[in-house]
């Protein structure tokens, strides 16, 4: 609406009563049904992996799970077993002094079945977890989706593999929406697929228009580039496909305790993961803490957090291992350094799964592949600079959004569904709040148009819930916006008079239960500007 223009009120709410219903058209598939990404698990052997599996099988209620996959990186190739050995110039085991390769394989254990393990233990609690939620896929359905990808060497994509056939197989199928693929570890199993699709179609008529096709299907998640197969292979050669970098939420990588706010620091403590995962059943035991006394591959020197017990730099030295981060007391947080490339998948409200940019439990995502450069470490005392930062991914600040602390929300979810996994009884657990928006999550406004945000918030334990609706700064619109009564569930706002034609502004109703833990859920709704 032009400035100056005069509408009656009854005017407005004619015009927003005419957008609403062709919203709820265009978007009542997306606005109030369960949306469940399908999303693909590639992974290394690395304890945060096998910590963030856990979590993503705790939430596999909320995602299609499409696949569970092996892969090498940088960090853990398995060998062929023929005795063949490799070194790639620059790799961990050539800094800190160290001189150990060419080598037959590295960091991987001869049995590895770390998936299989995690899959099993929740096979163990699966009665009691869809008691709480319907939604939890059969064990026999995960184990299904289990395969061993390009495992051999690191970045070797060469040949294809039961991981990567299975990549392709979806990569080509025609089912409906995005599929997600997860790069925990290396890119290699992914690489290959794709490479296989090219070898096979390059050439043929329908090659272009497929790759295209494939190029707007796919968002890779990516832990990082751990063996350039994207900088190398799939950066240059599918440059159109998505790449969502996660930045900014919440902290679950390596050394995320360091600089934790006091909200968040409980999080990561020993006394709460004790209590809230350790004991929780054989998902919980699974689960890696400092000094508990595992090694996902005996004898690694790199898995210092291992050796049961207190120790101190020095005694860790002696005892041979590489100490690449500062000391944390027994029983406290290693990492979920993986976990945030599906926080944005979840079926909590936040819809982060619909855009890069629109920002989750697991931060908001930036279209780039992250390009490894590891300095050379000479000794241990720079390896927090060369492994923590380079490697594993430093906290990273943003100068242009104030992201919200998601961590608490995110961590009390995650109590509740390990306790789900041991108790056997719905009424003996808290169970989220159910929020839905009357109306479509989607509208089109003019300038000077005052609108209502009206929600509805159920509890199904019959708990009190507290809401309030928030503006989610990662809209367009670059300013706050007054939200009229915003600690209800109806709020309104007028549409600023500077906005601009396109510009969109991001509110959320929020509810907390009073449940023991607290529980969070969310609706956003987008409002754009015409």
């Amino acid at each position: 609406m032009k400035q100056g223009a005069k509408l009656t009120i009854g005017k407005y709410w004619h015009i927003i009563t005419i957008i609403s219903i062709l919203c709820i058209l265009n978007y009542s598939a997306i606005a109030q049904e369960k949306v469940r990404p399908r999303i693909v698990v590639t992974a290394d052997p690395e304890l945060d992996d096998n910590n963030s599996l856990l979590r993503f099988l705790l939430y596999s209620t909320d995602v299609q799970v499409e696949g569970l996959i092996y892969t090498s990186s940088q960090f853990h190739w398995k060998g062929d077993g023929k005795g063949t050995k490799r070194l790639v110039p620059g790799r961990e085991y050539t800094r800190f002094g160290l001189d150990i390769c060419p080598c037959e394989s590295w960091r991987w254990a001869p049995d590895e079945r770390f998936i299989h393990d995690a899959v099993e233990a929740y096979e163990k609690v699966y009665p009691n977890l869809k008691i709480h939620n319907p939604d939890y896929p059969t064990p026999s359905d995960l184990k299904s989706k289990i395969r061993y990808g390009n495992v051999e060497f690191d970045g070797d994509f060469s040949t294809d593999t039961p991981g990567s056939d299975l990549i392709k197989s979806l990569v080509l199928d025609d089912k409906p929406g995005p599929l997600y693929i997860t790069a925990w570890g290396g890119g290699s199993t992914i690489a290959r697929a794709l490479k296989s699709i090219e070898e096979e179609y390059e050439g043929k008529p329908e090659w272009a228009s497929l790759k295209t096709k494939i190029s707007k299907k796919i968002i890779l998640l990516p832990s990082g580039d751990q063996d350039d197969t994207f900088a190398n292979y799939i950066r240059p050669n599918w440059p159109e496909m998505a790449n969502w970098q996660y930045k900014d939420g919440p902290k679950y990588g390596f050394a995320a305790q360091i600089g934790a706010s006091p909200v968040d620091s409980v999080y990561y403590t020993a006394d709460w993961l004790g209590k809230n995962i350790l004991t929780q059943g054989p998902m919980g035991a699974l689960y890696r803490v400092w000094g508990d006394g595992k090694q996902m591959v005996k004898g690694d020197i790199m898995d210092f957090f291992g050796p049961a017990g207190q120790y101190s730099l020095d005694e860790l030295k002696k005892m041979g291992y590489i100490v690449w981060m500062p000391l944390q007391a027994t029983g406290s947080w290693i990492s979920e350094g993986d976990t945030p490339t599906f926080m944005g998948m979840l079926a909590n409200g936040l819809r982060a799964y619909e855009s890069a940019e629109y920002g989750g439990w697991g931060g908001y995502a930036q279209g780039e592949v992250m390009r490894f450069s590891v300095g050379d470490a000479s000794n241990t005392d720079t390896t927090l600079q060369a492994l923590t930062s380079a490697v594993l991914g430093s906290p990273q600040k943003s100068e242009e959004k104030t992201f919200p602390d998601f961590f608490p929300a995110a961590e009390n979810d995650l109590a509740t569904r390990f306790k789900w996994s041991v108790t056997p009884n719905f009424k003996d657990a808290n169970h989220e709040p159910k929020v839905s928006i009357d109306g479509p999550l989607n509208l089109k406004v003019h300038v000077g148009v005052k609108v209502s945000l009206s929600g509805n918030v159920k509890d199904p334990d019959g708990d009190k819930v507290s809401v309030k609706w928030w503006q989610f700064r990662v809209g367009s619109y670059p300013n706050e916006v007054d939200l009229v009564d915003p600690n209800s569930t109806k709020a309104a706002f007028i549409v600023p008079a500077d906005a601009k034609p396109g510009q969109t502004v991001h509110f959320v109703l929020e509810a907390t239960d009073h449940g023991s833990p607290a529980l969070t859920r969310y609706q956003r709704v987008i409002v754009t500007v015409e």
